[in-house]
């Protein structure tokens, strides 16, 4: 199975998730600035909300996204006030036909000292685990 990890974020945290995440799937995880380019089964999409919404990039990196080379996308992020973006996400991955799988992960994350020092390492374990349970 051929699995992919790509992320947005301003703060760091949504980097940090997609590290840990990649390490436990053996990938390693890039920033959405670097396209996706071979056949891909799972691709990991880390995001989080900006302004109420997803951020532009992450809306013109699902669209430039290739329905012959991604199978599935699998959504994850934090947040320090709002919830889950999987609905931004699967509404933008569906105008280019590309499924999101109803699983997902997302913890709250620090955000001008909301929430301090999340995601923390329990975080960090229980998306290794996520992922290892997807693949």
């Amino acid at each position: 199975m051929k699995v992919a990890v790509r992320y947005y974020t301003k703060t760091g945290n949504t980097k940090r998730l997609a590290e840990a995440l990649a390490k436990a799937v053996g990938v390693e995880a890039l920033p959405i600035s670097v396209p996706v380019t071979e056949k891909t089964d799972i691709l990991f999409l880390g995001n989080s909300y900006y302004a109420f919404t997803i951020d532009p990039e992450v809306r013109e990196f699902i669209k430039g996204l290739d329905k012959d080379k991604v199978a599935k996308i699998v959504n994850f992020g934090s947040a320090a006030m709002m919830n889950s973006t999987i609905k931004k996400v699967s509404a933008e991955a569906k105008k280019v036909g590309i499924p999101v799988d109803s699983r997902e992960f997302h913890c709250k994350g620090e955000f001008k000292g909301i929430h301090k020092g999340k995601p923390d390492e329990k975080d960090m374990e229980a998306i290794a685990a996520f992922a290892k349970s997807i693949i």
